[in-house]
């Protein structure tokens, strides 16, 4: 062994070799760039520490921040024909939804649970944006009035948390006929003496814009969501003419009239604590 070959062996005793991070370490901010360590974001409610910009977050996360202790029960959702249409575009649509419950563990883009809030009795139903984009079809259609016959039965108001680029188009007019479908089960609702509110999120648009998400009988929304119809480009376009810069936010529409109140994340298990006891306290005593 030469002198060379001893001191390279003795060196790689002592030399300690760079540890890989982990790629879901650092999170980099949508709102203002900046990295952020990812559990001291998830510690803050995916809400960024520098510009408290919220990030989107799943169906468990809420159920756990909202309910008393975490403690809940999943409802399960109805079963639905899957690709009623044979769909394919790109990929077919089976594949397509194949991909969407490994990467999110979920079934489809709704998820319902029942349990207490600050001690009041609760059905939550949340639709998550990593599930095809929260795109709205029969499943999810099918799951939002089951969370509104779970709350009747409970006796107990249903709580929507809204997240959607609107119907999915790979169920074509099936999808667009949950519009009513899902007014109809407000209506419900609203005959058994129950309050609805929804949650807007980011982003929240088309045909769920336009059907649940704007029928709460408290409509809040989260800070600088993303809430539309259509897009910003096609009614620009249309109108020809420059809209305002803070359009279609949930500031301008607070503004405007179009939400009750702006709130954050961390304030959403009391706001909607003190909600529910002033709406069904109130109904009781009518």
């Amino acid at each position: 062994m030469t002198w060379l070959s001893r001191v390279r062996n003795a060196l790689s005793f002592v030399t300690t070799k760079p540890t890989e991070s982990p790629d879901n370490l650092w999170h980099k901010c949508k709102g203002c760039g900046q990295m952020v360590f990812t559990k001291e974001l998830l510690e803050n409610q995916s809400v960024c520490p520098h510009c408290d910009f919220h990030e989107r977050i799943g169906a468990k996360a809420r159920f756990d921040a909202l309910f008393d202790d975490g403690t809940y029960t999943i409802l399960p959702n109805p079963k639905v024909t899957e690709d009623p249409l044979k769909f394919r575009d790109s990929k077919p649509y089976a594949a397509r939804i194949k991909a969407a419950r490994t990467e999110t563990g979920q079934q489809d883009a709704f998820l319902n649970a029942s349990g207490t809030i600050l001690g009041r009795r609760a059905v939550i139903g949340v639709q998550d944006f990593a599930f095809m984009g929260g795109s709205m079809g029969q499943a999810v259609g099918e799951a939002f009035i089951a969370g509104v016959e779970a709350a009747i039965g409970a006796r107990a108001p249903y709580i929507v948390f809204t997240a959607s680029g609107g119907a999915r188009m790979q169920e074509g007019v099936l999808s667009l006929m949950q519009m009513p479908r899902t007014t109809v089960a407000i209506e419900m609702l609203h005959d058994a003496g129950l309050p609805y509110i929804v949650v807007l999120t980011d982003p929240t648009s088309g045909g769920v814009m336009a059907a649940y998400a704007m029928l709460g009988d408290v409509q809040i929304a989260e800070p600088r969501a993303t809430l539309a119809f259509t897009g910003r480009r096609v009614i620009e376009n249309t109108i020809r003419e420059k809209l305002p810069d803070d359009f279609q936010t949930s500031e301008y529409y607070r503004e405007h009239g179009l939400v009750d109140m702006i709130t954050h994340r961390k304030a959403l298990r009391e706001t909607l604590g003190q909600l529910i006891g002033l709406l069904c306290e109130g109904k009781k005593a009518a």
